[in-house]
């Protein structure tokens, strides 16, 4: 996943966090605006958080935070 797309994901579930508290869920549609405008961007995560991890629609955003971050180690 490139980097853009996962300091996005970190910055919304660390507001989610901030406004709900630790036990706030996300979906992957959280990173994105009501309005489709980059289906290759969608697909991305999408695939990562399907495909990849294999996780439910709603996820603990704390848990997310944990994955990206783990693939962002794993990346450098």
């Amino acid at each position: 996943m490139r980097a853009l797309l996962r300091d996005k994901i970190l910055q919304v579930c660390y507001k989610k966090i901030e406004q709900k508290g630790d036990n706030v869920g996300v979906s992957f549609y959280a990173f994105f605006a009501n309005k489709n405008d980059n289906s290759a961007l969608l697909m991305e995560v999408a695939t990562w958080w399907i495909e990849t991890h294999q996780l439910d629609h709603f996820e603990k955003a704390k848990k997310i935070i944990e994955l990206v971050k783990k693939e962002e180690l794993s990346c450098k």
